[in-house]
């Protein structure tokens, strides 16, 4: 199959929805599909205000349009919410096509972290975004409770996997002298990171990643060490040297570090919320504590096998086949319309003005040169003009005048447009042929009646003074 993959996430971000959509789509290569991304690479973009690191794609409708349209897929996937996932959601509502969505992280808390827009405001948005979805894939249970809470789409458990021949245990890895503890991810606000940073233990504390709250969290907390963003295969070092991967975060919906962590045989320690209940459960894997410290001194007890052991169960090329079956087919192109085949739209801007001008007067001249019925509607124009110019007649009157003409008119036209269309699909008669007609004729009379009425009234107006 040919499939598109929209997403506003991709590199040089590191988060888990960019990691998922890049093995994904590695994944589906390997499985004889043909994969296209549609990402911010190529468009020109800002970057986003208060995530600088996400790059906004300005205007990109027209060309995201044009991709779809070119690489002709069976199968179309949005995978975000942002300026690139509108655009595909644009075409495919304008051509009728079906299309999955994905819900990555629970947006609406982020946003409301950073901004305090109400929750209210922006699952309507994921709402409306989500509504023509053939479904909405997501990470794990907890979340498609919550979909299924606002009435989201139709959500599908999605899982994560995890790259095992690069996150391993290492070979004669030494013990640490002072436990280690280690937290992998953005810093941000919405991370939750200080419920970490403040944990009073004769521990070091790691952090490694990048984002808007580094300075000031180093500043704060002097005592921890920032080692910056790193890429997955550096990761692999810091998760084998640390003893506990700490996990503060109650907005992510899934955690992708988690399995990374676990597959280096790295015990967690995060709060009993969705995306870590979701991820380890009962594994035994990390311990689960309203109390981060607690979990911490547990989950030091944990022996490194486990978490590996329970790692293995998480496979990309699993996660990637429950992917390809939740795909839809984006239906047959012989029923459906897309606009830019259309030869008669393609002009645009002042082009398209001056086409539409020379159209229109081509329109007239057919109607005058070809439509008794419009040559003696034009009399009407005359009259009115008549009793303009020739009698006192007020302003308001002189409005209405020539509103009822031009009605006349313009229904006129649209009479002989749909008799014109008729007859160019069939000379034969036709019961709905003939409805057709008969309401454009209907119409036409309605209009003529009004202008009667005006008509008269003005006339009856002038005679009565």
């Amino acid at each position: 199959m040919k499939i598109i993959i929209v997403t506003d996430a991709w590199y040089p971000q590191v988060n888990g929805v960019v990691r998922t959509l890049d093995e994904t789509s590695k994944q589906l290569k390997k499985l004889g599909h043909e994969v296209k991304l549609i990402s911010p690479e190529g468009f020109l973009t800002i970057p986003c205000p208060t995530y600088p690191e996400i790059r906004l794609s300005l205007f990109p409708g027209a060309k995201v349009s044009s991709m779809i349209r070119e690489f002709n897929p069976d199968c179309l996937h949005i995978s975000t919410e942002g300026p690139l996932g509108l655009s595909a959601r644009g075409y495919a509502s304008r051509n009728g096509l079906a299309f999955t969505s994905a819900y990555h992280t629970r947006f609406p808390e982020y946003v409301h972290a950073r901004t305090k827009l109400p929750l209210k405001l922006t699952y309507s948005f994921l709402r409306w975004f989500h509504s023509r979805s053939e479904l909405v894939m997501v990470p794990t249970e907890e979340v498609k409770k919550d979909l299924i809470k606002y009435k989201i789409g139709n959500p599908k458990i999605w899982s994560r996997g995890v790259d095992l021949e690069i996150f391993k245990p290492k070979k004669g890895r030494r013990k640490n002298k002072k436990p280690i503890l280690l937290n992998v991810g953005r810093v941000a606000v919405e991370k939750n990171l200080e419920e970490f940073l403040k944990i009073d233990l004769p521990y070091e504390k790691w952090v490694v990643g990048d984002g808007p709250a580094l300075k000031e969290l180093k500043k704060k907390y002097p005592e921890v060490i920032f080692h910056g963003a790193k890429n997955k295969e550096e990761l692999e070092y810091y998760y084998n040297k640390a003893d506990v991967f700490v996990f503060p975060s109650k907005t992510d919906t899934f955690g992708l570090v988690l399995l990374e962590a676990m597959a280096c045989g790295l015990p967690v320690a995060a709060f009993p919320v969705s995306g870590p209940l979701d991820v380890i459960g009962s594994s035994n894997a990390g311990c689960l504590n309203s109390s981060l410290k607690e979990a911490c001194k547990k989950a030091l007890l944990i022996p490194r096998k486990v978490p590996r052991e329970y790692a293995k169960t998480f496979s990309w090329e699993a996660t990637s086949k429950t992917f390809e079956t939740y795909l839809v087919s984006i239906r047959d192109k012989d029923t459906t319309y897309n606009i830019e085949d259309n030869p008669h739209k393609g002009n645009t801007g002042v082009t398209r003005a001056l086409h539409a001008a020379k159209n229109s007067w081509s329109g007239l001249i057919f109607a005058l040169r070809e439509e008794s019925a419009f040559r003696q509607e034009m009399f009407l124009v005359i009259i009115s003009l008549s009793i303009i110019l020739i009698t006192e007649v007020s302003t308001i009157e002189i409005i209405f005048m020539i509103f009822a003409t031009s009605l006349v008119l313009i229904v006129e036209l649209l009479n002989s447009s749909v008799e014109a269309a008729i007859d160019r699909i069939s000379f034969e008669y036709h019961g709905l042929s003939k409805r057709a007609k008969d309401y454009g004729s209907a119409a036409v009379m309605i209009s003529l009646f009004l202008w009667t009425l005006i008509h008269g009234l003005v006339l009856f107006n002038l005679i009565s003074f």
